[in-house]
């Protein structure tokens, strides 16, 4: 932050980093609340975007990327992990709503031949993605995680969702617990796109599974399953690289995020089934393609 003018001993403006500012005062014995409340509108708009996008084919981190470049909110000024507390509050939601569906599913694994080969669909879908993450991680963070490339990424994401979307091919498949295990595979296969930042890990699973033969809602329904161990493994990966740094002074901020996150992903999760089943996937296939050519024309011009 700038230097006030004038006696620069006297009345020199601090710069703390996140959070440390909760309490502070300045030279002027004035309470250092707005950098504070700063905080707290930042960590409400980030778990938003979190919760809003993590379910749906748009890209969470495609929208984190573009947020930091066009208004200058970045999640890692609000503390490591804050991002992954937020994908957290998501899990949860989703886990909270489909909570019966999941018990009822691993309680039955022991006596229901179908159950056991919908867990091992789910483990063969989820797999491909976890093991090339896992090799891939450092050279996807450096070399992938640019701007131009999440752009470019929601734009042909989103044409390619689009054509999927639109195929008017009869399906053959109505129920996402009974989907073949290659089928399975295949669409686990397809989620490695997503390493690439703005291509979206439902999108990629999406399509797969429309290409595949799968109704819109069996589609969404897949790739909302396949997000439990997928999203919790890259958590724990996560996490075991990069510790949460949540003091005292951060707590409330990550505390507002994971609540924004998670009541907002609980409210997408609810409707995006029967959103997917009425309306398709086209609204979510415009929408990337024109927050991608809106990412294009800033750059372009200097933003």
């Amino acid at each position: 932050m700038p230097r006030a003018a004038g006696n620069q001993q006297g009345s020199r403006l601090l710069s703390p980093p996140p959070y440390t500012c909760a309490w502070r005062r300045d030279s002027g014995n004035q309470p250092a609340m707005s950098l504070f409340g700063l905080d707290l509108s930042k960590a409400l708009t980030l778990g938003f975007i979190v919760g809003l996008t993590e379910f749906l084919p748009v890209s969470t981190a495609g929208h984190l990327l573009l947020v930091q470049r066009f208004s200058g909110l970045d999640a890692q000024a609000l503390g490591a992990g804050f991002v992954s507390l937020a994908e957290l509050a998501a899990l949860l939601a989703l886990l909270l709503v489909h909570g019966g569906r999941v018990w009822r599913t691993v309680a039955g694994v022991a006596d229901d031949p179908a159950g056991r080969r919908f867990v091992l669909g789910l483990l063969l879908a989820f797999l491909p993605a976890a093991v090339l993450g896992a090799l891939t991680h450092d050279f996807v963070r450096g070399a992938l995680f640019n701007i131009w490339v999440v752009c470019f990424s929601l734009i042909v994401g989103g044409g390619v969702l689009l054509w999927a979307d639109r195929l008017g091919h009869a399906p053959r498949h109505r129920e996402a617990s009974a989907f073949p295990l290659s089928m399975c595979l295949m669409i686990g296969l397809a989620q490695c796109a997503a390493l690439i930042p703005g291509v979206s890990r439902a999108g990629a699973t999406i399509v797969a599974a429309l290409l595949l033969g799968a109704d819109r809602r069996a589609a969404a329904e897949f790739s909302l399953w396949l997000a439990m161990p997928t999203l919790a493994g890259t958590l724990a990966y996560d996490l075991y690289r990069n510790p949460l740094a949540v003091n005292s002074a951060s707590l409330l901020a990550a505390a507002i995020g994971f609540a924004a996150a998670f009541i907002v992903a609980w409210c997408v999760v609810r409707i995006f089934l029967d959103f997917a089943s009425r309306r398709g996937f086209t609204p979510f296939a415009w929408w990337r393609v024109i927050l991608g050519s809106l990412g294009l024309i800033g750059l372009a011009l200097g933003l």
